[in-house]
This record gives C-alpha cells, sequence and structure tokens, in this order.
C-alpha cells in the first residue's frame, strides 16, 4: 500500500499534528514502508493456530511475596544512600520539581 504526500497532510491535519511541508513526502515514504512490513502479516500461515484474546484468563506463574527488596535481600538502606550527595532517615533527599 503506498501513502501519497496529500494523505500525509489530511491525516496530521485530522491528528492536530503541525507537520511542515518538506516532511511531507519523508513522512509518506515512511508509513508505506510501515505498512508494507504489515502486509507481510497476511503472509503467515496461521491454520491451527488458536487465538488468543488476552493473557489476564491464564494462569501464571507467581512468586512468593516476601518483604525482601532486590536479587540480595534488601534492609541496605544505609549503604544504598551512602554516596548520595544529600540523604535523609535513609532516603535520598531531591530538590522539589513541581510546584
Amino acid at each position: 500500500m503506498s501513502i501519497d504526500k496529500d494523505t500525509v497532510r489530511k491525516v496530521a491535519r485530522l491528528a492536530r499534528i503541525a507537520e511542515p511541508e518538506e516532511r511531507l513526502e519523508p513522512l509518506a515514504a515512511e508509513i508505506s514502508g510501515i505498512l508494507g512490513w504489515i502486509e507481510q502479516l497476511n503472509e503467515v500461515d496461521i491454520d491451527g493456530v488458536e487465538a488468543m484474546a488476552s493473557t489476564v484468563d491464564m494462569e501464571l506463574p507467581m512468586r512468593e511475596d516476601t518483604l525482601q527488596a532486590g536479587p540480595t535481600g534488601g534492609g541496605q538502606a544505609e549503604n544504598v544512600t551512602a554516596n548520595a550527595p544529600k540523604s535523609e532517615d535513609n532516603f535520598f533527599v531531591v530538590p522539589k520539581v513541581v510546584e
């Protein structure tokens, strides 16, 4: 499937995306390439493959929930914050970024 510059302009307008005129042609080529890859999926033989609508209904293996943090355990807050520029009560102190 080939997308032309006018189609890209229309889609950009519908999506409220401001694209300069010189970017429309390269975008058209890029989108056409992506659609070409998608069209290749139609060639995949999926006969006999059961549809999977969701992974929510599957029973997934679960590990035991523990209070240990990280792969080595935890309880090392002093070691973790030792090299921080500023820490307080084993927490990192950072500048406020939201006013």
